[in-house]
């Protein structure tokens, strides 16, 4: 059974038809309901809520992924939407477990290493989506503590797929890709604090489906977390180069400091339209916390699932995003610096 809202059952219904083709079976083994996370009874109606209650597993992925997001979509989506499912998951007789997908970002700037045990650290947040996603995993943990199952899964930047490119969603490092790509021979690109020091966490999506796949069926990960994160990830330095290298452009750094640089993106008419990274995308160029993953890696041990080398795929992310990077270009932008972050927060969002 899969929660859809309503304005999105058509294209619900689409997706499950493609994916039917490589699969017949799964028409029959999947059940679209309509529903809202953050309504009472998560908006089922009473025949659904029923046989919802009948669940030995719930996977909780619905949020407002949206770097931009105002507080208020954050804490009804979110943390609120959170605790319905939650409710929901307390009604479950047969309940083996609930699979909870957080980020590695409910760090916020936390600066230095911040373990798969850690959740509250008096860490401060760069913007609302971790906030509220930081909130939405106290009320999991809570849950847990009461002695609900559950397993959380913190993927850190997730990218397109390591062997085929393909990816739904274009925000991150792929800001970063298109501006390289929009520059003829050697592409400069503006860095906030020192980019042989911040580092780039960045993980393909087929190795976070892979891992929560194997992860989920292990009875000792129930009350467990997994940061699916790089355990070395490239500094900011070295994730240039291998773009560089993917792209066929000389890439050179420009140190801009961080406030500089988003103030400039925000208020300057032009600065947006001509780099076309967002200012909420700044803040995770110059990154103050490193990903601990001995949960992670202990329990993936073994099933061939490792999280790849960027160099070993960064060619295909880059074939796979040339043709939308012109696509991007020729639609027409505005100077207003309102309209400005309307377009970044149109552009950053996705959902989980």
């Amino acid at each position: 059974m899969c929660l859809v809202q309503e304005k999105f059952m058509s294209m619900a219904r689409d997706r499950l038809e493609q994916l039917s083709l490589a699969d017949p079976e799964l028409a029959e083994r999947v059940e679209l309901v309509e529903g809202d996370v953050t309504e009472s009874g998560l908006g089922l109606n009473p025949d659904a809520e029923s046989r919802a209650r009948e669940a030995a597993g719930i996977w909780h992925l619905a949020a407002a992924y949206d770097l931009s997001v105002a507080r208020e979509v954050g804490m009804r989506v979110n943390v609120e939407g959170t605790r319905r499912v939650l409710e929901l998951a307390a009604r479950c007789s047969d309940l083996d477990r609930f699979h909870y997908v957080s980020t590695c970002y409910i760090s916020g700037r936390y600066a230095g290493v911040f373990s798969e045990e850690d959740l509250e650290k008096g860490q401060e947040f760069n913007n609302f989506y971790e906030e509220t996603k930081f909130l939405a995993e106290v009320e999991v943990r809570s849950a847990t503590r009461g002695g609900l199952p559950t397993t959380v899964y913190r993927p850190a930047i997730v990218v397109g797929d390591s062997r085929t490119g393909e990816t739904q969603k274009y925000d991150g490092p792929y800001y970063i890709i298109r501006w390289i790509l929009r520059q003829p021979g050697t592409a400069l690109v503006p860095v906030a604090g020192d980019p042989d020091a911040a580092r780039v966490n960045l993980v393909p999506s087929d190795f976070v489906i892979d891992a929560m796949a194997h992860l989920s069926l292990l009875p000792h990960a129930s009350g467990r977390t997994y940061q699916l994160a790089d355990s070395d990830p490239l500094t900011v330095t070295r994730f240039l180069e291998v773009i560089g290298r993917a792209t066929g452009k000389k890439v050179r750094t420009v140190p801009v400091p961080g406030r500089s640089l988003k103030w400039a993106i925000n208020r300057i008419p032009g600065v947006y339209r001509l780099t076309g990274v967002p200012s909420a995308a700044v803040d995770y160029f110059a990154h103050p916390t490193h990903y601990a993953t001995q949960h992670a890696t202990t329990d993936l041990a073994g099933s061939g699932v490792t999280v790849p080398a960027l160099a070993t795929y960064a060619d295909r992310l880059v074939r796979y995003k040339i043709p939308r990077s012109f696509e991007y270009v020729s639609e027409p932008l505005k100077d207003d610096a309102g309209k400005v972050r309307r377009r970044a927060l149109r552009d950053a969002r996705v959902s989980d």
